[in-house]
């Protein structure tokens, strides 16, 4: 809304004839309110011939410039952060999916361990079974032998415990001899 100069000079003329009606006694010059209606049309005046209008008109339309910098800013910096947002979003579901893949191939692999260990023991414990079992085969055989042996050395000794007792020293020196020839026919 722009006020003109002749607007405000017939307002102060229309304001004056009213208080000129009122005060006719004492005159124009004498009425305070005419002097403070030709003060503020003269700094009405200086304020226009300055170009104090222009300066409030400019300020204001600089002012609503930056403010509709601040709002545009503010406008790209939301859309900036709703993008970050939706990155981390992203990135935290691919982390998540990551995660869940990684535990996945971890059970699998602790399975597959597991699977591994049970047969790596059954194996282990088949091995130490069949040593086992040579062992005892061999100890077996080894104490086999040994009553052998021993059941051999008591059939000579009770075989010369007989020997002695049904043969005399006739009988022992002509067997004793028939065994030295027999042995000499052998060697030669």
């Amino acid at each position: 809304m722009t006020i003109s100069f002749p607007a405000i000079m017939i307002a102060a003329a229309e304001e004056a004839a009213e208080a000129g009606a009122e005060h006719a006694s004492g005159g124009l010059l004498a009425d305070t309110s005419f002097w403070v209606l030709v003060s503020f049309v003269i700094v009405i005046g200086i304020f226009a011939r300055v170009g104090l209008h222009k300066m409030i008109t400019a300020g204001l339309d600089k002012r609503a410039q930056n403010i509709s910098d601040e709002i545009n800013e503010a406008r790209k910096m939301r859309e900036e952060a709703q993008e970050l947002l939706a990155r981390y979003q992203r990135r935290q579901r691919e982390a998540e999916d990551e995660a869940a893949a990684i535990v996945k191939q971890a059970k699998a692999d602790a399975k597959n361990m597991a699977a591994e260990a049970r047969d790596k023991i059954n194996a282990q414990m088949e091995r130490r079974t069949k040593a086992a079992e040579e062992k005892i085969a061999r100890a077996e055989a080894q104490a086999l032998s040994e009553v052998r042996g021993q059941t051999a050395d008591l059939a000579v000794e009770a075989a010369r415990t007989i020997i002695r007792e049904r043969m005399d020293a006739g009988a022992q020196t002509a067997f004793a001899d028939k065994a030295i020839s027999g042995l000499r026919n052998k060697l030669n």
